[in-house]
This record gives structure tokens, C-alpha cells and sequence, in this order.
């Protein structure tokens, strides 16, 4: 027998995967001249409605009394919320509201705080209305000290309305932006807050013919939001977005549909991620609505202290599809290797996973499968979609595979541009789903396209195998954050950094690489809280961070011995005992760690890190 029949006898002894409702991997490619190459979906798009509101309106008709969004009472109470039919009711009357106090399509309303029923009603009032709604990240208003992003995407957008769920913890964020407009309406669920409107009296407001006049007069290419990037690379960008780029993702998801949904099944979804940004609040709401499903609002979160409340929500919210960031699959095998009753619970209606942001660890899979097994004697599906807040989702993973890090194929309608970058294939995307282009920022927007008008992401990837595109393209890293060793060595940091947390895994949390004209690679990590807490409590002399050091000294050098060449060992490594802050970019409200960022702020760490000898608290590999 060959190492390769080997390895193949080993793929036969697992069980098959649970059916995904897919269409398979089919593409259509064209190669240029000039090394660049075209990727796109041989299969056609599917249905989508005319706009969201539409949406909205079908589905209330359709079902009026089907439970529509949901959440938790304070202190983990009880479930409650609005029907299809409620909401759409909610919507007409904030619609009214709005067009009484003036709103067009020229202003906006800013949401300041996180997912709620209320926010949602929010939202649908502003698609009905055609208003554009600008939810951003709650901890512009209640983290950061300066409110520097705050006031940064205030003045992009200019709203006339802000919202918040409860008066008093925004406070200060109100009287911070009234500083720049002290005509503001502040509406809050509460009432409470200086000259607080509450949000009853949006409710109680009768809809009249004003609120269908706008109703007829929206167009797929209306704006009804605008999504602030990330700010990973400086001040977050405002992306407007239309009816028509959320619609399209809708057909193209559609489109790779291999069989009709089951009319009496009502999808039940568990969100957490914040409609701030472009997965939960376009890919994943948009989604259940089509779907005429349920949705579950989470308001646990996958740090220690918070996931606790995503474990509790489980138990009693089986998901069709259940999709987080990568850190949330870790924590949920770890509670899931201890529950039966809690793995049972997640995998009851399960259809298949998808992780985003982030590229899974093989461990993580493996742990994830091991699960599955046990309880449904099958594998399921983890797949993954790529994409930006410039252009919705633009990639997915639509098949059964064991690979983790793919990009997965174009959904129909999209073509890929992969285009020659150095060693690398910078990934530029063309389609209906993508944005015209930044708000009120031509120069911003003259720099995010080529000469073809295909949008530059940024971001490498390549052909699992070229002769085969079929099989998908792999992620290969951001193209501004890798560096050359002094060597001329490349070191490709989009695929070096998760592969040296998964080898730590579960003690690190996130890892920034340096070396830029260093002889070595240097990596700055920041310990996991779980892992942490369970060195507290293991035997053996020393502190949590002392045990941490010699754990990861082992570690690394063992993944070090496997490695290759100098483009993948690292040399040093500190711990790092501060947070990233989110005021100085380090870190964004999803999670993402801005490189750059935090190499710039920690620049003597970083020194420390290649002088001779190394700086205290640099550990040596």
C-alpha cells in the first residue's frame, strides 16, 4: 500500500456527509494573456423579490402569524416579539412617522445601538419609507473614549434621527453628536434621554397613503442604508447600500438551491453578530425573511462570561443553519464535549455550519465532526462565504469538503477577477451585489476600482488545483499585510498567523506576525481567557503566564520542526497582557485584529523583539 492509498483508506472509514440542499462546484474560466483570470458560476441565478419591503409586505400576507424576530426578556426571561404581520404593521407606522417629520431619501436615521426587536422595526420602517438607516457598532458610542468613530460616521451620513434601544448608557454619545447638530431627534425604546421621543409614539402613528405613495415609488437601485466598514485600515468607510445589491445575493443564493424548500418547514435561525455589519445584517436578515423563517436574537457573544448565554439559547433553539465566527466554533465544541444534552439540542435540526471572518483552525473541524458523528452518525457540511461590506457575499462554499480556509466558488451572478499581485492572485469582484461606490467620497471610490470596474477587496487567493477550478479557491492572505524577511523570503501572513493559533489552540487567542527586513519572524499573541483559567487551576509551580510561556514555547517549536523554511518558523515570540483597543484601530467590533495597527502602537514590543539580546519578556525559540 502507498502513502497516498493510505491516506485515502483512512477518508473511507468516515461517514458520509448529511445531504447539503446544494448544487455542485460548476465554473466557467477564462485565462488572459496578462495572467489575470476570470472565475464565475456556470449555474443560472434563482428567484428574488423586487425589493425588501416587497419582501416584507409577501410574507405578512403569507403569514401573518408566524413568529418573525424574537428575544429574551431581561435577565433571560421568556421569548417574545412580532410576527410577519406585526412587523409589517410596525414598519407602515414608522414609515409614517418619518415621512411626517420630513425624512427623504436624502437623510438617513442612525442606530447606535445593538440587535433588537425594536431595531428591527427600526429598520423595516426605514426600507418601507425608502429612508436610508445607518446602524453602526454600539461600541463607537460606549467603548471608545473619544467617540473619534462616532463622530466620523455622523458626519458622513449627517442623520436627522438617531435611535437608541435605551437612553441612558448613550447619553453621552447623544450629547456628543449634538454637539454637531443640535436640531437632532433622538428616538429610544425607552423614552428616556434629553428630549427622548419614544419609540411607542413612531408605533402608535396611523399609516396613510403617504406610506404606499413610497411604497410604489421604490426601486431596486433605492439606497436603504449605508454599512460602515470595519475600519481595520483607518476611519470606517460609508457603503451605501441598495435594495437591488441586497436582492441579488438573494438570487444568487437561490440560484445554487438543489431542491425547493419544504413549505411547511419554518427555518429557525440563533443571530448574534451585529447588523452593524454586512453577514447578520444583510446576508443573514435578508436570509431568514426569504426564507419565511424564524429568527432568534442572541445577545450572547463568543468572549468568556457572554457565550454562556449563546450555550443557554441551545437548549432551547434548534438552528436549521448555524453560522458564527470561528473563536464561537472552538468555545461551542468545548461546551459540547462536556453536554450531551446540549449537543443533541444543536444538532437536531442542523442542515449544515458556516464560519466567516476568520479561517477555521483543522483542529476546530476535526472537533466539530467528531461531534457530529456522535450524535447524527454523519458529517455535516462547515462551509463559508466571503465577501466585504463593499460587496455582500461574492464567494461560498456550496459542497461537502474536509478543507478548511476556502473561499469556496463565485455564486451566480458574480465574476471574480483574479489578478496578478507580485507572487500573489489579488481577488477584484464585478456583479450586482457590489457597491457604486463610497459615500460622498469620490476619491475613496476612485481607488477602489480598476480599470474594468471590478472591485479591488484586497485580499489573494488561489486554485485549491489549477488544473481543476473547480475545487475552489483557497484563501492566501491580505496583500498589504505580508513582508519580506531581510532574506527577500516572503512571509504570507494571512496563512502563517492562523496556522500558528490553531497550533497553541486553545491557549492563544490571536496573533499579530512581524519581521518586515528582519532576519526572523517575530509573533505577539494574546492569551486566551479560557486557557488562562484552566492553567489557574492545573497543578505545578509557576503563574497562569509562566505556565502559558513554557506551554508555548513547546508548542511552537514543535510546529517550527514541521514547518519549512524561514517563511513559516518563528523565532521570538511576547505575550501580551493588554487588550487591543479599539480606539486605536487595533481591534474591530467583530473581532478582526488590524495588524498594521497594532504593530505601529506597540512598536518598542516590536523592537524588542529583534534586538540582540531580545528585550524582557521575549521568549526565544
Amino acid at each position: 500500500m502507498t502513502p497516498a492509498d493510505g491516506a485515502d483508506a483512512v477518508v473511507k472509514t468516515l461517514p458520509p456527509f448529511k445531504p447539503l440542499p446544494m448544487k455542485g462546484p460548476v465554473v466557467h474560466v477564462e485565462r488572459r494573456a496578462d495572467g489575470s483570470v476570470l472565475v464565475s458560476s456556470a449555474h443560472a441565478i434563482g428567484d428574488s423579490p423586487y425589493t425588501i419591503a416587497h419582501l416584507l409586505a409577501d410574507k405578512a400576507a403569507a403569514h401573518p402569524d408566524r413568529p418573525y424576530i424574537l428575544q429574551r426578556a431581561p435577565g433571560h426571561g421568556p421569548w417574545g416579539g412580532v410576527t410577519y404581520g406585526q412587523a409589517k404593521q410596525a414598519a407602515d407606522s414608522i414609515a409614517q412617522w418619518l415621512l411626517e417629520h420630513g425624512l427623504t431619501a436624502k437623510d438617513s436615521v442612525m442606530v447606535l445601538s445593538a440587535n433588537s426587536v425594536d431595531h428591527a422595526l427600526m429598520m423595516l420602517g426605514c426600507y418601507t419609507a425608502g429612508i436610508p438607516i445607518a446602524p453602526i457598532s454600539p461600541a463607537y458610542s460606549l467603548i471608545s473614549s473619544d467617540h473619534g468613530k462616532l463622530k466620523h460616521c455622523f458626519n458622513t451620513v449627517k442623520p436627522k434621527v438617531v435611535f437608541a434601544q435605551n437612553g441612558a448608557p448613550f447619553a453621552g454619545a447623544v450629547a456628543t453628536l449634538r454637539q454637531i447638530n443640535p436640531d437632532l431627534i433622538l428616538v429610544t425604546s425607552d423614552g428616556e434621554g434629553e428630549g427622548a421621543i419614544a419609540l411607542s409614539t413612531l408605533l402608535s402613528t396611523k399609516p396613510g397613503p403617504a406610506v404606499a405613495q413610497a411604497m410604489a415609488e421604490l426601486l431596486p437601485e433605492t439606497v436603504v442604508k449605508y454599512l460602515f466598514t470595519s475600519g481595520s485600515t483607518g476611519m470606517p468607510k460609508g457603503v451605501p447600500q441598495s435594495f437591488s445589491m441586497m436582492t441579488a445575493l438573494i438570487a444568487g443564493q437561490d440560484g445554487l438551491r438543489s431542491e425547493p424548500q419544504d413549505p411547511d418547514e419554518i427555518p429557525q435561525a440563533l443571530e448574534w453578530m451585529p447588523w452593524s455589519h454586512i453577514s447578520a445584517g444583510n446576508i443573514g436578515f435578508n436570509g431568514t425573511m426569504w426564507a419565511g423563517g424564524t429568527l432568534h436574537l442572541d445577545e450572547g457573544k463568543p468572549i468568556p462570561g457572554l457565550f454562556e448565554t449563546t450555550i443557554k439559547n441551545l437548549y432551547e433553539v434548534s438552528p436549521s443553519v448555524f453560522g458564527s465566527a470561528p473563536i464561537a466554533f472552538s468555545m461551542l465544541a468545548d461546551a459540547m464535549e462536556r453536554d450531551p444534552a446540549l449537543r443533541r439540542s444543536f444538532f437536531k435540526n442542523l442542515k449544515y455550519m458556516g464560519y466567516g471572518g476568520a479561517t477555521l483552525s483543522n483542529d476546530v473541524y476535526d472537533r466539530m465532526q467528531a461531534l457530529a458523528i456522535a450524535e447524527t452518525g454523519q458529517r455535516i457540511a462547515l462551509t463559508t462565504m466571503y465577501g466585504a461590506t463593499e460587496t455582500q457575499g461574492v464567494t461560498v462554499v456550496h459542497w461537502p469538503t474536509e478543507r478548511v480556509g476556502l473561499v469556496g466558488l463565485p455564486i451566480p451572478g458574480i465574476t471574480l477577477k483574479l489578478t496578478p499581485s507580485g507572487s500573489k492572485l489579488e481577488v477584484r469582484v464585478k456583479g450586482a451585489t457590489i457597491t457604486k461606490g463610497y459615500h460622498n467620497d469620490p476619491v475613496k471610490t476612485a481607488e477602489a476600482f480598476d480599470e474594468e470596474g471590478f472591485y479591488k477587496l484586497g485580499d489573494a487567493a488561489r486554485f485549491v488545483d489549477d488544473s481543476d477550478p473547480a475545487k475552489g479557491l483557497i484563501f492566501d492572505g491580505r496583500v498589504t499585510e505580508d513582508f519580506k524577511l531581510d532574506s527577500g523570503t516572503w512571509v504570507s501572513v494571512g496563512t502563517l498567523r492562523p496556522d500558528l493559533v490553531a497550533a497553541c489552540s486553545p491557549y492563544i487567542q490571536d496573533a499579530v506576525i512581524t519581521g518586515q527586513d528582519k532576519p526572523h519572524i517575530g509573533a505577539m499573541v494574546w492569551p486566551s481567557a479560557a486557557g488562562l483559567q484552566a492553567l489557574a487551576a492545573a497543578p505545578g509551580e509557576g503563574s497562569p503566564l509562566e505556565k502559558l510561556a513554557a506551554i508555548l514555547s513547546e508548542r511552537i517549536k514543535s510546529f517550527n520542526a514541521t514547518a519549512g523554511g524561514s517563511s513559516r518558523r518563528i523565532a521570538r515570540l511576547i505575550i501580551l497582557t493588554e487588550p487591543p483597543s479599539i480606539d486605536s484601530g487595533e481591534i474591530t467590533d467583530k473581532g478582526y485584529v488590524n495588524q498594521r495597527a497594532t504593530i505601529e502602537r506597540r512598536a518598542d514590543l516590536v523592537q524588542g523583539l529583534f534586538t540582540t539580546p531580545p528585550a524582557d519578556g521575549v521568549i526565544s525559540l
